[in-house]
């Protein structure tokens, strides 16, 4: 049955789709073929893939079949498939990626007031990267989003979460400055 055939093509396909081993049964009821027609398919995809020295095999694992990469090939996977370090952020996203730390939920508007300058393209490019993510609205007008560090934030950085960041040391100046807007909110209120 050397060749390509309707059904040898679709056991490839499916084995090739699929994201762990299929049974034989499984195959044999998809293409309404018989047990044994599939198995001699595999056996036979398995002989050619080997004398073909190809980068990837047939193999009957946990109950199936699946198409597995061969292990001499491990090295330029694992290269492959290792996570890319994320480009250089730029003061701008570091700081707001701070604030965002360690006042969590908040808003850009909250941001912008924490960094005395406008967030919004460092926030923007925290989001797209992946590192930021809107976790909901503010209760106030214009119900701003309210930004936290995503998962790959935390991974990234090997975190479990805020309380694993080191205190805020805030000076005698911060302190008596944090006092008087508290009191300017107050009063124009």
């Amino acid at each position: 049955m050397n060749g390509e055939t309707p059904k040898r093509s679709a056991i490839e396909a499916l084995l090739f789709a699929a994201d762990g081993p299929v049974s034989s049964e499984t195959l044999a009821r998809l293409l309404k073929m018989k047990e044994e027609e599939v198995r001699a398919i595999v056996a036979e995809l398995k002989s050619e893939y080997d004398a073909q020295k190809r980068g990837f095999s047939v193999e009957e694992i946990g109950g199936g079949f699946t198409i597995l990469t061969r292990p001499e090939y491990s090295d330029v996977i694992e290269e492959l498939l290792r996570p890319q370090p994320l480009p250089k952020l730029s003061q701008a996203a570091l700081e707001t990626l701070a604030v965002v730390f360690y006042k969590q939920p908040v808003s850009r508007g909250d941001i912008d007031s924490i960094r005395g300058v406008h967030s919004e393209g460092a926030l923007l490019t925290l989001v797209e990267r992946g590192l930021v993510t809107v976790v909901g609205r503010k209760d106030t007008v214009g119900r701003p989003f309210v930004y936290a560090v995503s998962k790959k934030c935390l991974e990234y950085f090997g975190i479990r979460g805020p309380e694993d960041l080191p205190a805020l040391e805030i000076s005698e100046e911060e302190k008596e400055k944090e006092k008087e807007k508290e009191k300017e909110n107050v009063s124009g209120s």
